[in-house]
């Protein structure tokens, strides 16, 4: 029997790369139901009829709710006899928040206050909240929300009762919606330059089922109020654009006919707004608790109470001695490495194979 048998979850932003994820990883299982809540009823519409046609055996499972995490009285309604959820509803675009910094808040601050507290109102089991490296050391709007978000959760994790709540934490997910490599693909396809912001910025990277391999790691191994990160590999910019080159060049051009052509070209851009040079996954700060559970790491919420007398007696002594956890630091992937990662994933196989994608 899996810890899911006969359960219904609940996914808010489920229409997105992670929803998708999760659904092709969970429906032909003995899962009860898993609903999806968001504000796009054509995304929505789209996802209906993609498992009906893939899996129309078990796509009955599948409940759609249209909501949004801006609005509580939409979440109260869907929790209804939720026992887990999984909230991955968030602006994430890093420009797009630079500009509109009180849209990001709206959904991922006061998005996730609300989720929590109809999660914990209508008695649900476990919340996992998805959050990003840029949640640490943040330095543009979608991380300081992103950071607050994580905040939020850990302080609502100290009175939440029976509702257990975790974040986890994780950097780039190759060629979920609105990232590079699709965008990338596209150029090449068209006999377009392939635009990278800055050859020797590092990036985590990872695949949409690492990103759920996390969730559920959270989901069975965290504590109320942890914060779980994966060990994940890094590469720069120019490899991750180089090796999506190699492996779509023979498609360069082809809209054009220039298939005489010696290939893509790779042309910088520069640095957009409220981009880093490197990301990071654990602060120093965290490190200095973090536990070290394999392939993952675990951050245990900080559960001391406001009396910060007791430290002029006692002290504090423990300070970090240990690095940062970041993308500069961590086993980069040479070109055959991110390459072979790259071509692993199942989007990358169905663009070779001339298979549309849906997300």
């Amino acid at each position: 029997m899996s810890l899911f048998k006969d359960k219904v979850l609940l996914i808010t932003g489920g229409t997105g790369s992670f929803g998708n994820a999760v659904l092709n990883r969970f429906l032909k299982t003995d899962i009860g139901e898993i609903r999806i809540f968001s504000r796009d009823e054509k995304k929505q519409d789209d996802m209906r009829h993609d498992f009906q046609a893939r899996m129309p055996e078990v796509a009955n499972k599948i409940k759609f709710y249209i909501g949004d995490v801006r609005n509580r009285s939409t979440l109260k309604y869907a929790m209804q006899g939720v026992d887990y959820v999984f909230h991955a509803a968030a602006l994430k675009q890093v420009p797009s928040c630079e500009f509109f910094p009180m849209e990001a808040v709206k959904t991922n601050v006061i998005g996730t206050d609300n989720t929590l507290d109809a999660a914990i109102d209508a008695g649900v089991k476990c919340v996992i909240c998805l959050s990003t490296d840029k949640a640490a050391y943040p330095i543009n709007a979608m991380g300081i929300t992103k950071a607050i978000e994580e905040k939020i959760a850990v302080a609502k994790s100290r009175y939440s009762g029976n509702t257990k709540i975790c974040c986890t934490r994780y950097g780039n997910v190759m060629c979920s919606r609105g990232s590079v490599i699709p965008l990338w693909i596209d150029q090449i396809r068209k006999g377009n330059p392939v635009t990278l912001t800055e050859p020797n910025m590092t990036r985590f990277i990872m695949s949409l089922e690492e990103a759920v391999d996390l969730v559920l790691f959270a989901f069975e191994h965290g504590q109320n109020g942890d914060i779980l990160v994966q060990k994940a590999p890094a590469c720069t910019i120019q490899t991750q654009a180089e090796a999506v080159c190699e492996l779509f060049k023979h498609q360069y051009g082809s809209a054009l006919n220039s298939l005489n052509s010696s290939g893509p070209e790779i042309r910088v851009i520069g640095i957009r707004h409220g981009e880093k040079m490197y990301e990071t996954l654990l602060t120093k700060e965290e490190c200095a608790k973090a536990e070290d559970m394999g392939n993952f790491y675990r951050v245990p919420a900080d559960n001391r109470d406001l009396n910060y007398d007791k430290y002029f007696k006692d002290g504090d002594t423990k300070r970090a001695t240990i690095e940062e956890f970041n993308s500069d630091n961590t086993y980069r992937l040479n070109l055959e490495e991110t390459k072979a990662k790259i071509a692993s994933l199942q989007y990358i196989q169905n663009e070779l194979a001339g298979v549309p994608n849906l997300v």
